[in-house]
């Protein structure tokens, strides 16, 4: 586990540009976090990272956008989900299960179907207005990630 605190939207963009130049195919990585915690600065910093050059914005009313980059990339936005079953009709084993990149937000909402190796990404508000706390866990395939996350500093 790593816990990284970001003071400004800027320096967690940063971050997820660090983040999405380091993905894999097959890397699903769950957002956890309140309304407001950031996870759209991180979404959109790790789509960057992964060379996506345009995006459709937050899929909030869209549940899904599909993206051609470096890898495949599904942005996944699940805050209006009734039920994890849900998912059932979009074929959700063959995105998360399959070789793309799944960037999920409000990933809580479907938990029991995330893959066992999954990168865990909570953020939540810290003690200053723009300050997030993001903590990270990760499979045993992260753990090199997380190393060097240890280490990273976005600030300006």
């Amino acid at each position: 586990m790593v816990t990284y605190i970001s003071h400004s939207p800027e320096e967690t963009r940063r971050l997820g540009r660090w983040l999405g130049a380091r993905l894999a195919p097959g890397d699903f990585v769950a957002l956890v976090g309140d309304l407001g915690a950031g996870k759209t600065h991180l979404s959109g910093g790790v789509l960057e990272g992964l060379g996506v050059e345009r995006t459709g914005g937050s899929p909030t009313f869209t549940l899904l956008w599909e993206y051609q980059a470096r890898l495949p990339v599904y942005h996944w936005d699940v805050y209006r989900l009734c039920s994890p079953d849900d998912l059932e009709d979009l074929g959700y084993e063959e995105y998360f299960y399959g070789n793309g990149v799944n960037l999920v937000e409000w990933a809580d909402r479907v938990e029991t179907l995330w893959p066992d190796d999954h990168l865990r990404i909570d953020l939540r508000y810290g003690e200053g207005d723009e300050d997030r706390v993001l903590t990270f866990r990760g499979a045993p395939r992260h753990a090199q990630l997380l190393e060097e996350l240890q280490h990273a500093d976005f600030s300006a």
